[in-house]
Order: structure tokens, then C-alpha cells, then sequence
């Protein structure tokens, strides 16, 4: 193998523990690869911590009743609506491959797009190398982009969401 594919090999096995890839297998050619990393356990403690929180919690009062009675504790965060109510209503325009993303044609040139731009459906937003071929990926939708959810270099997954925008 050449240094730089060692190197690429390096970055690849981050990126599967960073998202907890179990089993990976790469066939090109006459170069084979199967990783399989062990899992920690799946630990139940949430669970517990939830269970009993709502045991605990006095009858009718419900979950807001416990939360306001207890210290503040992990469950808690498990009972609380997501934060984030805002992006539910948000388009997320997501990878159609495996690949590297880069946000501009060229190393130096301007971004395909940023975040207040204004997009419409079939416009460029981004390329993903793939197998040393760059793909231009094409905006699902017509909106405003409102954050890119990845960084330029980074190696992404199919369905991974690369884009968050406004419809309209």
C-alpha cells in the first residue's frame, strides 16, 4: 500500500469508530478490507434512571411534578421535548452516496453555496468525491439554506444529511 492510502485507511477507521460501524468490508480489485470493531454493551441505565423517575414522580403530577421535586438527573433529559423544534419543519437535503464532501469546486475557490443563500431545486450545492470521480450533487429543493451540516473534507455516508433548508 502506498503512504497515502495507509493515511486514508487511518482517517476511514475514525470515521467508522466515530459513528460506531460494527463490520466494514471493501473490495477493490486485488485490494480486500474487512474492519469489525467490538461494541461496548448497550447499557440500559437510561432506562432505569427513567423507570424510576416516573415511579418516583406523585400520582397525577406526571413527569413536570418529578422535575420539579428531584435533583436534576439523565432521565430527565429523556423527558424533555427536543430542543432543536425548530429544524423539525426544515428540508434536509441529504447524500445520495459515500463519498468526501467539499463545499467549492476547487481547493480556494468560493462555496457552491452558504448558509442565507437561496437555492432552487437542481442548482449544484456541493461535490462528493467518490472513488476519485467528483459528483455534483444537486439540491432536492427550492429554499434558503439555512446551515451545511458538514465539513469540507470529511468523509460522509449515503443519507447523511449535508444541508438544512427553508422551503419556500
Amino acid at each position: 500500500m502506498k503512504p497515502q492510502d495507509i493515511e486514508d485507511l487511518k482517517q476511514l477507521i475514525e470515521f467508522l469508530k466515530e459513528y460506531q460501524v460494527a463490520e466494514f468490508d471493501l473490495d477493490r480489485g486485488d485490494l480486500k478490507i474487512r474492519l469489525k470493531f467490538n461494541q461496548p454493551p448497550a447499557t440500559s441505565a437510561g432506562l432505569s434512571d427513567l423507570a424510576r423517575l416516573i415511579a418516583s414522580a406523585p400520582q397525577g403530577g406526571g413527569l413536570a411534578g418529578a422535575a420539579a421535586s428531584s435533583p436534576v438527573a439523565p432521565a430527565e433529559a429523556l423527558a424533555k421535548p427536543p430542543a432543536a423544534e425548530p429544524e423539525a419543519s426544515l428540508h434536509m437535503v441529504k447524500s445520495p452516496i459515500v463519498g468526501t464532501y467539499y463545499g467549492s469546486p476547487s481547493p480556494g475557490a468560493e462555496a457552491f453555496v452558504a448558509s442565507g443563500d437561496h437555492v432552487k431545486k437542481g442548482q449544484v450545492i456541493c461535490i462528493i468525491e467518490a472513488m476519485k470521480l467528483m459528483n455534483e450533487i444537486e439540491s432536492d429543493a427550492s429554499g434558503e439554506i439555512v446551515k451545511c451540516l458538514v465539513s469540507n473534507g470529511q468523509p460522509i455516508e449515503f443519507g447523511q444529511p449535508l444541508f438544512a433548508v427553508r422551503l419556500g
